[in-house]
């Protein structure tokens, strides 16, 4: 079946052809139907970099698509998971909770240390005008002790920082949530 291609050129002219034209390459074509009909219509041809300008436009949208779908969906997840800010504080008091416990026994761990530490104080301070005459074995045992403490107090520091982690996460998603209990209250409707 015989098809009819037709455009204007840069000049003006409205050309017409069986075959696609080459003078209108740059612009976009008509297809008609024998009937004088539009069949279809054919996008100018681009240039390999506007071609690659085009491609890249369309990778940008479609990946900003994808990124909106996902925070869609984890919008969804985050609801299903926290329906209400009742549900969300509860699992932010766990979660403190969990790591509090794990705090608390680090602090009994301080505490311990620094009365081990103590002990050996005194027993060093027998050696407090020459440290370099007690025992080896007392040295030992006051570098060990000094550096758990150090480790403990790392590991105190890191808790706290956990803390501190929660918190935000949880401050992170009440902000993301809090629009979204409101809509569900809103379509909800007054209960009776």
């Amino acid at each position: 079946m015989p098809q009819i291609y037709t455009c204007t050129d840069a000049s003006g002219r409205k050309l017409t052809s069986d075959r696609p034209i080459a003078e209108c390459r740059d612009r976009e074509q008509t297809i008609l139907n024998p009937s004088g009909t539009v069949k279809a219509r054919i996008g100018p041809v681009l240039t390999p970099y506007e071609q690659s300008q085009s491609e890249a436009r369309i990778r940008a949208e479609q990946k900003e698509r994808a990124r909106k779908e996902e925070e869609k969906r984890m919008e969804r997840a985050l609801l299903v998971r926290y329906p209400n800010l009742v549900a969300h504080q509860k699992d932010r008091e766990e979660a403190l909770a969990q790591v509090q416990l794990v705090k608390q026994v680090g602090v009994e761990r301080l505490k311990d240390l620094l009365a081990e530490r103590s002990k050996l104080n005194e027993e060093m301070a027998f050696y407090a005008k020459d440290p370099s005459k007690a025992p080896a074995n007392l040295q030992r045992q006051m570098a060990g002790v000094t550096q758990s403490l150090v480790e403990q107090e790392r590991f105190l520091a890191e808790k706290d920082k956990e803390i501190q982690r929660i918190n935000a996460r949880f401050d992170e998603e009440q902000e993301r949530l809090e629009p979204l209990w409101q809509a569900n209250a809103a379509t909800a409707g007054p209960t009776r």
